[in-house]
């Protein structure tokens, strides 16, 4: 018995130690952490139970029936993080470079489909040079097998990938199906063809950094939704972000203990400036709201005229979508209708309640932005929006202009409350621009056309410039002072907390893809 106890332990210790320890040092030298040690600093100490541990290819083409390696490039098992069960894989660098093989891939599924089955988060820290190409087909339809489940599982469990590595050709499908991509800077990088055959095909000289690395992606493309500084940074930030999230579909985020207390915040009285025309920093609208230090932002440097992100209010979670008027004005484009669209969606899928704030101008004019289909961009959040059966609340700092104020979440797509601040402007533009049409004639037969416009302006302003109209129309449920506005979002959120939403029946609805 002790030799067959022995035989165990040798095999075990080789799978422990991967493509062996020259290669982990190699890993090192790059600031990169080993797979194991990775999953070990993500989960509870001593909580993982991995699976699949003596798992090896069954190639024989090309000599690989000579090069075996326990566990295949990829640590799979479950354990928890901050004593919640999560599913967990790691390819593993220092096995033909954490490419992909047929028994790799089904050792990703396996844990995918328990996920699934059990109703608990799945995270993919991807390393991989991509396809093992000894294997060929075998190897590609061990991606789609993973590529299928992506899809099954999205809107039932959390999904979460870190690009802590390469990430190339056809594995980026899988991270860009998830939920949420975080990527390492300086040490990941994802694309569908590299800087070699971008070359050879549109003769550009581009390194893999410039091409796919994690700013390119966080702040170009929009496929990474945050950096992290190095792996053991990456590891935190996927903690944080989870536990903002359900298990499932089937929960909702756990509540964290609080007391309702004295509210009032006066650093909101005067966050928004007397002229319209000035900006301000939306963040700092977020943060007078929010509990103290619970903002986790999403797609921090990507459209940057929207604002996303997950906090806390009177600790509960919350997914947050902000205009924000030092970028663009605050105006909706292409990139932040995506960005705020794909976000609310999520929260919907997962049952975390929905708080918009707006000040938005109207949607970018211009060649550019109609050329590149504003209209089905735009609709695209409106629908999603519309869609949400989550709680919903919204509150107008500002200008809600045009039809930016319908999609910005408005009562008239189904938003459950809608508050205001005294210096809330819903109109259908601003007075300036609406003046100019609606007493041109006026104006231009005028002594001094200024001096109209001017008075016409001011005349505009007095009429529409304001809350109370949209008020008395019951578009607005209440005109609020901004001081008391965590007040009154806590105790609107905690009694919305049993919404139920009964939609029609149907297969899916078709999104403006």
């Amino acid at each position: 018995m002790d030799s067959k106890l022995k035989k165990l332990e040798d095999r075990v210790a080789l799978a422990h130690i991967g493509g062996g320890q020259k290669r982990i040092d190699k890993q090192h030298a790059k600031q990169k952490l080993t797979a194991r040690e990775r999953i070990k600093y993500l989960l509870d100490e001593g909580s993982f139970e991995e699976m699949g541990v003596l798992v090896t290819h069954r190639t024989t083409d090309f000599g690989m029936e000579n090069e075996m390696y326990f566990g295949d490039g990829v640590v799979t098992g479950y354990g928890t993080i901050g004593g919640r069960l999560v599913y967990v894989y790691a390819q593993d660098f220092t096995v033909f470079g954490g490419s992909l093989s047929e028994t790799h891939a089904e050792k990703i599924c396996k844990v995918m489909d328990l996920a699934m089955k059990v109703g608990a988060p799945i995270i993919g820290l991807n390393d991989s040079g991509g396809a093992r190409i000894q294997e060929g087909v075998r190897s590609l339809g061990g991606y789609a097998d993973i590529f299928f489940r992506n899809v099954q599982a999205s809107g039932v469990i959390p999904q979460l990938s870190a690009i802590m590595g390469p990430c190339a050709g056809g594995a980026v499908y899988s991270p860009a199906m998830t939920d949420f991509t975080l990527m390492v800077e300086q040490s990941s990088y994802m694309f569908v063809t590299g800087p070699n055959v971008v070359k050879t095909v549109t003769n550009e000289e581009i390194t893999a950094e410039e091409l796919g690395g994690a700013h390119t992606h966080a702040s170009k493309s929009g496929v990474a939704h945050c950096t992290s500084a190095n792996d053991i940074a990456c590891m935190e930030d996927l903690k944080k972000l989870l536990s903002y999230l359900p298990q499932s579909n089937k929960e909702v985020p756990k509540n964290l203990p609080y007391e309702l207390n004295d509210e009032v915040r006066d650093v909101l009285k005067n966050t928004v400036p007397e002229s319209s025309n000035k900006p301000y920093d939306m963040h700092e609208v977020i943060e007078g709201i929010i509990d103290e230090e619970s903002f986790f932002e999403i797609h921090k440097d990507y459209a940057e005229n929207i604002i996303v992100g997950f906090a806390r209010l009177g600790g509960r979670s919350v997914g947050i979508i902000a205009n924000q008027p030092m970028f663009l004005a605050g105006v909706l484009d292409v990139k932040s209708s995506i960005k705020a669209a794909r976000f609310t969606r999520f929260c919907d899928a997962f049952n975390i309640p929905l708080l918009v704030l707006v000040d938005v101008p109207g949607f970018l004019p211009g060649t550019d932005q109609e050329w590149n289909g504003i209209i089905v961009h735009g609709a695209k959040l409106l629908y999603a929006l519309s869609e949400a059966t989550v709680p919903r609340v919204t509150v107008i700092t500002r200008k809600a202009y045009g039809g930016a104020y319908d999609v910005m979440n408005s009562k008239h797509i189904g938003a459950d409350f809608n508050y205001a601040w005294p210096s809330a402007e819903i109109a259908v533009m601003g007075a300036k621009g609406a003046s100019e049409i609606i007493f041109r004639k006026e104006i231009s037969v005028a002594d001094d056309p200024v001096k109209k416009l001017a008075e016409k302006e001011a005349e505009y302003a007095e009429k529409f410039a304001h809350p109370y109209r949209a008020a008395r129309r019951g578009f607005i449920d209440e005109v609020i002072f901004p001081e008391n506005t965590r007040r009154k979002l806590i105790k609107t959120f905690s009694m919305l907390e049993g919404k139920k939403v009964d939609r029609p029946k149907r297969k899916h609805g078709n999104i403006t893809l």
